[in-house]
């Protein structure tokens, strides 16, 4: 007499990766918010310029949740799309997101008209983001279910 086992199915995996990924990033952008308000109370001073601008812009309170959330709206349509058609979706969403990380640091080191300190509390507040949200979404990667792939003849 065998015996065979079920996988096990936690939490995790019982929620679609959309949400998954949407609670991810809400946390993000509430730690990012914090982080923010945070280095303002410290006297960072909250103002950025574009690639080359010889004026900075202020940065505005609500503008850490906002950059985050939509950083999250964009991972989730990656997170979804690789549950349905990588092989290792897990795999190719932490590759590609820690990657996507690595790029957007570019944005903070090239802003123009922008205070060391501002660039440096820029790019961190960037890896903090990326720090809560991928290792949450790709752990519900690990657990999602393969597609079933058609094989012809069968």
């Amino acid at each position: 007499m065998s015996t065979s086992t079920a996988p096990s199915t936690g939490i995790r995996a019982a929620r679609p990766v959309w949400l998954i990924s949407v609670l991810a990033g809400l946390a993000a952008a509430i730690a990012t918010e914090l982080y923010g308000l945070a280095a303002r109370a410290a006297g960072v001073p909250m103002a950025a310029g574009n690639v080359g601008a010889s004026v900075p812009g202020p940065i505005t309170i609500g503008m850490f949740a906002m950059g985050t959330a939509t950083a999250v709206f964009w991972g989730t349509i990656l997170a979804v799309l690789l549950a349905r058609y990588a092989r290792r979706p897990a795999r190719a969403y932490r590759w590609t997101t820690v990657a996507l990380t690595a790029v957007s640091m570019a944005g903070p080191c090239l802003a123009g008209a922008t205070a060391t300190a501002t660039k440096l509390m820029l790019a961190l507040a960037h890896i903090i983001a990326a720090a809560i949200v991928i290792p949450v979404v790709s752990r519900r990667l690990g657990h999602a279910p393969h597609p079933v792939r058609a094989v012809p003849g069968r």
